[in-house]
This record gives structure tokens, C-alpha cells and sequence, in this order.
């Protein structure tokens, strides 16, 4: 899977999750301090690496910041992207099954390596629901990144 990620902040966690996700089997690409040269404003990185999904050149991003919050709100600002800050593994199988979230957000304060491993293995474990409630929410959602509020 092709996955951007994105950091404000070259943290030990944010380079543990790259390592983690090219461990994994994963084609990174990072933005803001993880990459030398590139804009580390949490907003910038944040954006570009959702654009990336956007556009369909990664499947996936995960976009980090100190609390995570600034991330995912640049993030969701992007038409398509539908950015999910998980705390737990629990709400990162959430996020993915009945949100059918394409980003993952982190707080780079408090995510730990045990907690990075756990969240990334639900995340990936999480399929999207085929409930027909769930599925329409997240049409409900679709709907709204062209500006419309009835399907």
C-alpha cells in the first residue's frame, strides 16, 4: 500500500512509524520534518499528504502533530479525505469500520511505541462496514466535501 505520512515534528515517534509502516511492506512518502527541505508547518505537511490521497497517489496518510488535532483538521479540509485522531487501537478499528476513514491522525506527545503498534495494527485489521447505515454516513460525508446536505 502506498501510505503518506506527515509530521510537523521530527520526533522519535514519527520515525518509528515510518520504520514501522516500511516494516509492514509499505511504500512511504513523507512530508514536513521527516523530509529534509519540505515545509514543517503542521498545517502544510498535513495538507500535502492528504492531497495525496485526494488525488489517489497514496492509498492511505498518516498525518501527526503534537496533539494530532491540528493534523486532522488540515486534513479533513481536503475534499475526499476523511481523517480519523486515534488515541487507541479501539477507536482506530472504529475509525476505519464505521467511517471508512483513509487517514489516521497521532498525537506525537502521547502515542508510545506499544501504542503506535497497537493502532497501526488495527487500523489495517479495520475493513469498512457494508451496514447500509454506515455506508450511507459516509456517502452523507462525500456529499458534503462537494458542498451539498441531501443525497
Amino acid at each position: 500500500m502506498r501510505i503518506s505520512v506527515s509530521s510537523d515534528m521530527d520526533e522519535p515517534v514519527a520515525r518509528s512509524l515510518v520504520a514501522a509502516l516500511r516494516e509492514r511492506g509499505h511504500e512511504v512518502r513523507t512530508h514536513g520534518a521527516l523530509r529534509p527541505g519540505d515545509d514543517p508547518q503542521w498545517a502544510v505537511c498535513s495538507e500535502a499528504a492528504a492531497r495525496e490521497v485526494a488525488d489517489g497517489t497514496a492509498d492511505q496518510a498518516v498525518v501527526c502533530c503534537w496533539t494530532g488535532t491540528g493534523a486532522s483538521i488540515a486534513a479533513n479540509k481536503v475534499p475526499g479525505v476523511r481523517a480519523a485522531l486515534c488515541t487507541d487501537a479501539y477507536t482506530a478499528d472504529g475509525a476505519r469500520r464505521w467511517n471508512d476513514a483513509n487517514v489516521l491522525a497521532l498525537s506525537l506527545r502521547l502515542t508510545s511505541q506499544p501504542l503506535l503498534t497497537e493502532i497501526l495494527d488495527a487500523w489495517f485489521a479495520g475493513e469498512p462496514s457494508a451496514d447500509a447505515e454506515d455506508r450511507q454516513n459516509v456517502d452523507r460525508v462525500r456529499l458534503l466535501d462537494h458542498g451539498k446536505t441531501r443525497m
